[in-house]
C-alpha cells in the first residue's frame, strides 16, 4: 500500500501497534514491524534504562522501522525523547498534552510524529502545531481515551474535513472490515491496540488473554470518568471501582497505580485490564506473524466483493 501515512512511518502497511502502558515492549513490537506494521513501544511507565533497553531489544530483533508513544503530560516526556532521539527513532506518536511544547526539539532531530486526539479541536491545534499526522481515538476505544465520547465512526471524517495532514483511525478495529471501514471514513492508516493482545508475543498474563479472546460485545467498561476516562475489562475489581461515586472511582484508579496493569501478581478478578470494545470481534490467539497478512489478505478479498456489489448496484439503475 501506498499513501502518506505509509510515507512517513515507512512501512508497507499503514497498521500501527497502539501503544499499552507495560505491555507494548521490544518483543512485541518488533513482531509488528516485522509483519510490515509499525511496531512502537509505550514510553509509559518506563524508567530511562528500562525504555533504552527494550528500543535495543526491538533493534536486535528487526531492522524495519520502530516507534515510541510519549505521553507529554508526564514529567519524563522530554527524557524519553531525548532517549528516542540517542536511539535513532523516527517515527514518534504523543499523547495526552500540547505537542506544540517539543516540536522544534522533534523537528531538530528530523523526527516526525503523529499526535493522538479525541476532537476535532484538539486536531486543529495539534496541526497548528506542526505534527505530520493525527490518532483519532474514538470512544469504543481499549484503555485511556478522551473524555468527550465521541465515537471513532463519527471522528474520523469530521477530522479528514478540516486537515490538511493524515488520520489514523484508532478504536474498535480488529480485522480486516475496520480496516477498510476506516479508509472509507477517509483515514489513510489504524491503529490497533486491543487486537493484538489477543497475540502469542504479547506479554500479558494468560488469564488477560482468555478473557479478550472470549469477550462479548459488552465486555468491558469505562472506570476514571472524572479525571482520565479508561476502558477495561469488566471483572470483580472494575465493577467494585464503577458503582462508587467519581471522586472515589478516580481515587482508587489512582492508588492501584502500576498493579492496575496486570506485570505481577494478579488474577482475572482483581487485575484492571485495559481493553478495547472491538474485543467482541476477537475469537482466537494468533501469532503477530499471522494477524497482519491475514488481515491484509481478508482487506482484497473484501475489496474485489465490494467492487461486484457496487457494480451490480450501478448495472441495476
Amino acid at each position: 500500500m501506498k499513501n502518506r501515512i505509509c510515507e512517513i512511518l515507512g512501512v508497507a502497511y499503514p497498521i500501527i501497534l497502539g501503544p499499552m502502558r507495560l505491555i507494548t515492549l521490544g518483543e512485541m513490537a518488533a513482531a509488528v514491524s516485522e509483519s510490515g506494521g509499525f511496531g512502537q513501544i509505550a514510553a509509559s511507565g518506563l524508567s530511562p534504562d528500562r525504555l533504552r533497553s527494550e528500543l535495543m531489544k526491538a533493534r536486535d530483533l528487526t531492522n524495519r522501522p520502530i516507534g515510541v508513544n510519549i505521553p507529554l503530560y508526564r514529567p519524563n516526556a522530554s527524557e524519553a525523547l531525548e532517549i528516542a532521539i540517542e536511539v535513532g527513532i523516527k517515527v514518534i506518536t504523543t499523547s495526552a498534552g500540547n505537542p506544540g511544547k517539543f516540536i522544534d526539539r522533534i523537528r531538530e532531530a528530523g523526527i516526525k510524529v503523529l499526535h493522538k486526539v479525541s476532537t476535532v479541536d484538539m486536531a486543529v491545534k495539534a496541526e497548528a502545531a506542526g505534527v505530520d499526522g493525527v490518532i483519532a481515538t474514538g470512544f469504543e476505544a481499549g484503555g485511556h481515551i478522551g473524555r468527550e465520547q465521541v465515537t471513532t465512526l463519527c471522528l474520523v471524517p469530521q477530522l479528514v474535513d478540516v486537515l490538511r495532514i493524515p488520520v489514523v483511525a484508532a478504536g474498535g478495529i480488529g480485522d480486516a472490515r475496520g480496516l477498510l471501514a476506516a479508509f472509507a471514513l477517509g483515514a489513510e492508516g489504524v491503529e490497533m491496540g486491543t487486537r493484538f493482545l489477543g497475540s502469542s508475543e504479547c506479554p500479558v498474563p494468560d488469564f488477560f488473554k482468555e478473557l479478550v479472546i472470549t469477550a462479548k460485545s459488552d465486555s468491558t467498561l469505562l472506570l476514571g470518568k472524572g479525571a482520565m476516562p479508561i476502558r477495561v475489562l469488566k471483572n470483580k475489581a472494575s465493577m467494585m471501582i464503577s458503582r462508587t461515586d467519581k471522586a472515589q472511582e478516580d481515587d482508587r484508579l489512582t492508588a492501584s497505580g502500576d498493579k492496575s496493569y496486570v506485570q505481577s501478581g494478579g488474577d482475572a478478578d482483581s487485575s484492571l485490564m485495559p481493553c478495547g470494545q472491538v474485543a467482541g470481534l476477537i475469537t482466537e490467539l494468533k501469532n503477530i506473524g499471522e494477524i497482519i497478512p491475514e488481515m491484509m489478505k481478508e482487506v482484497e478479498s473484501l475489496s474485489s466483493q465490494l467492487s461486484t456489489i457496487f457494480l451490480g448496484i450501478k448495472g441495476e439503475k
